[in-house]
């Protein structure tokens, strides 16, 4: 039986929360930042942009549904977003161990245990976030037994898109459309929306030049981090934007593409990272719901004079979307292809297959 150990969370604002180990018995270091959703929670762990993140969950049960189990179709896996868990540390306020589901084959916290992550439950999640929303994002710390464990990395600092990137070409489906997927840190849901699509797909690495490769069209994918480590992908956007082949950019893509276009990014407070986001298409009455998880937004002031914004967020009015004037080339900041959250905006892979 798994030993629940006292360990602490220390926000780098000198603020302490006590609670019980469920994870892996290890200190960690890392951006905190948390999460809305009330289920997805093997998406998010899996999802290659909380690279370097310790993760809160505000909804407070967590773990009731178990986890899958490995399983893989064609290369890919079936349940989750990549091939492990990305985040460096998982908080909650009530862990449930006993779970039940049809599909759960394990626990959250053996899970956690078998990939060497820790994970605290007891915390006022709600007290936490309220400090997160007030300071804004902040670097933190899980601590057992002394409080030098830990270290103190800011994976801001790192190129993240470069540890969580393909290491080499891959290539998926045989359609008669080719497609090359710039993995940044792709969610495994956007390649199978695309191999649903019928089309032949390349996934590149995030520094790869991929304008020897014959294609139809271009995807860029979502990734961790901050965009501007990622120069040498931009000029290789840039490079693609001089011809009309259709460019697609979701997430960290939306970033990349507005950079190549012109444009600069910037840090938000405490990020976007939750399944119920409104967002407005620009110009129409039209609203979608949306999941997302980025911690920066394209300031679209400095946009070139043939683009437009596409979308904007409700809530707190950042662009969450562009387009071109008269090129097929458009971006979204959320995730269309979201499993653990809505569905309202798949229809945008659809479309891009249709410019092609």
């Amino acid at each position: 039986m798994h030993i629940f150990k006292p360990v602490r969370l220390i926000l780098e604002n000198g603020t302490v929360f006590h609670g019980q180990s469920f994870g892996a018995p290890k200190g960690t270091s890392g951006e905190v930042v948390f999460s809305t959703a009330m289920v997805g929670y093997p998406e998010s762990l899996t999802d290659p942009s909380y690279e370097g993140q310790i993760l809160i969950f505000t909804y407070p049960l967590i773990g009731n549904y178990g986890v899958p189990a490995q399983s893989e179709t064609n290369g890919i896996s079936d349940f989750f977003e990549s091939d492990r868990i990305h985040v460096r540390g998982l908080i909650v306020q009530d862990y449930c161990d006993d779970y039940s589901h049809w599909n759960g084959k394990r626990s959250l916290g053996d899970w956690l245990r078998e990939e060497d992550v820790p994970g605290i439950s007891g915390i006022d999640t709600r007290m936490l976030t309220k400090v997160l929303r007030e300071k804004g994002s902040m670097l933190g710390k899980i601590v057992f037994d002394r409080e030098d464990e830990a270290g103190d990395d800011d994976p801001e600092k790192e190129n993240l898109v470069a540890k969580v990137s393909c290491k080499e070409v891959i290539e998926y489906g045989e359609g008669k459309k080719t497609v090359v997927l710039i993995d940044c840190g792709v969610k495994l849901h956007i390649v199978r929306e695309l191999l649903t699509q019928q089309l032949r797909l390349i996934r590149v690495p995030w520094d790869y030049d991929f304008s020897t490769i014959d294609y139809d069209g271009l995807v860029i994918s979502n990734g961790p981090g901050n965009p501007d480590h990622c120069g040498i992908t931009v000029e290789h956007i840039r490079n693609a934007l001089q011809q009309d082949r259709p460019v697609f950019g979701i997430c960290m893509g939306n970033q990349l593409l507005a950079k190549a276009a012109g444009a600069d990014t910037y840090k938000l407070k405490y990020g976007h990272r939750s399944h119920n986001q409104p967002v407005r298409k620009v110009g129409t009455h039209t609203c979608f719901i949306t999941a997302q998880n980025h911690g920066y937004a394209v300031d679209e002031s400095r946009l070139g004079a043939e683009w437009e914004p596409y979308f904007v967020n409700m809530n707190d009015g950042t662009n969450e979307g562009i387009r071109h004037k008269t090129k097929p080339f458009f971006s979204v900041q959320f995730h269309p292809e979201a499993t653990g959250g809505p569905t309202d905006t798949r229809f945008f892979f659809e479309d891009f297959v249709k410019m092609l």
